[in-house]
């Protein structure tokens, strides 16, 4: 029962990020302030992927095989 609060804990956790990162890699360019540092559209597609692959985890954790 651990494994199953700690990954939906994780999966939600990085569902947020994704959205958190979405929106700021959405917000307009001010060049005034230079160029962005931080790539926040890889960063949303890498949280996303690991929120997809922790869903996954969790559905095998509840007994649902999804592989072979």
């Amino acid at each position: 029962m651990v494994d199953v609060i700690s990954t939906l804990g994780l999966a939600i956790i990085c569902a947020v990020a994704a959205a958190l990162f979405g929106w700021r890699g959405a917000q307009p360019l001010d060049i005034r302030k230079g160029p962005r540092l931080i790539p926040w559209r890889p960063m949303m597609a890498a949280s996303a992927l690991a929120a997809l692959l922790l869903v996954v985890h969790l559905v095998n954790l509840l007994g649902i095989a999804t592989g072979r």
